[in-house]
């Protein structure tokens, strides 16, 4: 199958959803509002969607389930194969070969890739992990985000190491997606790997990492605000600080209030409150089922 989407050389850069996986009361994935909020992110301004990240329970999904859902975002005419950044790291090396090599086919844009997360890797067990995926994929491989979240994980992807990967494989480790919420650690990668575009997970961070060069966020809240955050992305792009200044302290609000909701069972909440889908408040275990009453809680909350 051809790729369709950009060339390897473009930078990677701008605002992408991390989409919500909403399940049906057998826990099944319920494909009719999977792809109507795909679509609704879009409209609102996404450049790109991130299906099977941690917000969208990835690991609490199968290998099956997450290539047919990819497949049908593109067969339905949801979203073009260049706009998806599907997440595909698991422990095992194959399987994360597996779930890459068919995001390229496909022709996606990246794929975002954690780093095997069960036992504890010195930075050059980690290095010989992504070369080895690298190397297995060959001229199949596509743009590959390095994704780091290690308060889940336990596994850091350090700056050292990240520069290291671009610099073994620079059209390939092209990005860096940050959830470590450690602004220290961001701006280190920022500085320590110039070739790879990094995407704070938060939008409270993307006037800060923007400056310093930054290629966008990949934000559990573009799933609730994504026309917001994609104001705020124009506004740091063409540097109007009017608009800037405007928009940041709503998007504070609205964030925090998000994360202290709790970020998959308030979205899912908020879904469930906005849409009067019930069916948003399903979460797969261990999550439990999200409470309703959080949702017109935070409905509330982020409307003032």
């Amino acid at each position: 199958m051809a790729i369709e989407g950009m060339a390897k050389t473009e930078r990677l850069t701008g605002v992408v959803t991390p989409l919500l996986t909403p399940y049906e009361n057998d826990l099944s994935i319920t494909e009719g509002l999977y792809l109507e909020h795909a679509a609704h992110c879009l409209d609102g301004g996404a450049h790109y969607l991130s299906p099977f990240g941690t917000t969208g329970e990835a690991v609490s999904n199968t290998m099956g389930e997450r290539t047919a859902m990819l497949e049908r975002l593109v067969a339905s005419g949801t979203a073009r194969p260049g706009q998806l950044m599907p997440g595909t790291g698991l422990c095992n090396l194959e399987e994360t070969a597996t779930l890459t090599r068919h995001a390229a086919e496909i022709g996606c844009a990246a794929a975002m890739v954690l780093p095997p997360f069960f036992y504890p890797p010195s930075d050059e067990g980690l290095y010989r992990y992504y070369s080895r995926l690298i190397e297995n994929l060959g001229a199949q491989a596509p743009k590959i985000i390095l994704y780091n979240i290690p308060q889940n994980t336990g596994v850091p992807i350090s700056p050292a190491l990240s520069a290291r990967l671009n610099a073994a494989f620079p059209d390939v480790v092209t990005a860096y997606k940050d959830s470590s919420g450690n602004w220290d650690n961001t701006a280190a990668v920022i500085r320590a790997a110039p070739g790879i575009s990094v995407f704070p997970a938060s939008e409270t961070l993307l006037s800060k990492a923007m400056a310093l060069g930054a290629g966008g966020c990949i934000s559990a809240t573009c799933n609730s605000n994504i026309t917001a955050i994609r104001r705020l992305y124009e506004a740091l792009r063409v540097g109007d600080w009017n608009e800037t200044e405007k928009l940041q302290l709503g998007l504070e609000a609205h964030r925090n209030a998000v994360q202290d909701a709790g970020l998959i069972s308030g979205l899912k909440s908020l879904k469930a409150y906005q849409t009067g889908d019930r069916r948003w408040l399903n979460l797969r275990p261990p999550h439990e089922t999200a409470e309703p009453a959080v949702g017109r809680s935070l409905a509330k909350t982020i409307s003032q």
